[in-house]
């Protein structure tokens, strides 16, 4: 995998810990529901899953 693409998934995590702290996943502690779930855990899960498409794509797409 080259330099750049590495640099790619470094991003993505930096991207992650700051979407993953605390104070921005308190933004979306409220008493709304979505489905019947808390709004928090749809956001840690939608973060979650788009980080592993993007990770997929990443890595599947540059690989050598």
């Amino acid at each position: 995998m080259k330099k750049r693409h590495e640099q790619k998934l470094v991003i993505l995590s930096i991207g992650l810990m700051i979407a993953f702290s605390i104070p921005i996943s308190l933004l979306f502690n409220s008493e709304k529901e979505v489905f019947g779930y808390p709004m928090i855990l749809i956001y840690l899960f939608a973060v979650w899953m788009v980080s592993i498409v993007i990770s997929f794509v990443i890595v599947k797409k540059y690989d050598e």
